[in-house]
């Protein structure tokens, strides 16, 4: 896939260019119906699949409270990859991009630069300006210009709207099963291992790879997690707890993931971590020995999970499992 972060990187409008736009938050199923529609013409047609979104998120600025994200930019990179798009325009979005009309947009962006020759949108797409550039007006403006627009339907999957935002509403509720329903995958979060207090090894007897939470990030339910821990491309069973470990008087929000057959120094390294099950909440322990019982009864629960998960393709890894 070529990978475009400026729109003068492009020096030429793409052969035959068939275009999807929109934020692509967490790369859902409805996304990857997206995606598929155009991958799919692009293909009958001998022709370019693009993909266009923004860096930050528009609502990161047009938004005093900002919005919590589902994925990463990177993630989003590697999951618009795997979903065959031939090309990702990654336009970086500011107050005054914010104020571009619709319709220099479209003149600008997906007809100068880009060379549209057929647009796909979701059901309620709506860009520029007081956004504007709505479903109508996309329509009408294509058929001055010369391309058609393909719009794709509200996508449901068991009766619940395929949405980013009904997604972020699951991630707070601590509902994975019904999150990786809606995303085609596990929800993930990632970053480098931190060094904490050593208290999980030494203390405790369960040492933890520490990973730092931003509360201003979409932070699942507070509590204790099955999950899969992948690292250098290899995927390990594991129990993560999210939150502030009261049992020690924390004050920081971290994920605290313990590692099943692993016993390696991974301080700064790179781990991505899947959140399979909700277990329990977090709980403050009377103490150590009290809190070493419940985590070895929550590693006998992971352990069954992650059995009947490991029948399952790893969709959002590309990674093997430990043996």
């Amino acid at each position: 896939m070529q990978l475009y972060t400026d729109l003068q990187q492009i020096q030429r409008p793409f052969s035959k260019a068939f275009v999807t736009i929109g934020n692509f938050d967490g790369v859902h199923l409805g996304h990857q119906m997206l995606f598929s529609e155009v991958v799919g013409k692009a293909y009958r047609h001998d022709g370019t699949s693009v993909a266009v979104t923004f860096d930050p998120h528009p609502l990161k600025i047009l938004r005093p409270d900002g919005i919590r994200l589902i994925s990463t930019t990177e993630q989003k990179i590697e999951l618009i990859q795997l979903a065959g798009i031939d090309a990702l325009v990654i336009l970086p979005f500011n107050r005054e991009f914010s104020g571009t009309t619709a319709r220099a947009f479209v003149d600008t962006v997906l007809v100068k630069a880009l060379g549209v020759r057929e647009l796909v949108v979701g059901y309620d797409y709506a860009f520029g300006k007081g956004r504007e550039g709505n479903i109508d007006f996309l329509k009408a403006r294509g058929r001055e210009l010369g391309f058609p627009v393909t719009v794709v339907d509200a996508y449901y999957e068991n009766g619940m709207l395929v949405s980013s935002t009904k997604i972020r509403e699951l991630v707070a509720e601590g509902r994975m099963r019904d999150v990786r329903k809606l995303l085609g995958r596990y929800y993930q979060i990632r970053g480098e291992v931190q060094r904490g207090r050593q208290r999980g090894g030494r203390e405790v007897g369960f040492p933890t790879a520490n990973l730092k939470i931003s509360e201003e990030d979409l932070c699942p339910k507070r509590g204790v997690y099955v999950t899969q821990v992948v690292y250098k491309g290899t995927v390990y069973g594991g129990v993560s707890n999210i939150g502030y470990n009261p049992t020690f008087g924390e004050n920081r929000l971290v994920a605290e993931t313990h590692i099943f057959d692993f016993n390696s120094d991974i301080y700064g390294h790179p781990i991505k971590i899947n959140l399979l099950r909700y277990l329990r909440g977090e709980k403050k322990f009377a103490g150590v020995e009290e809190l070493a019982a419940q985590i070895k009864l929550d590693i006998v629960t992971a352990r069954q999970v992650l059995a009947e998960a490991e029948k399952e393709p790893l969709f959002s890894c590309e990674e093997k499992w430990s043996k």
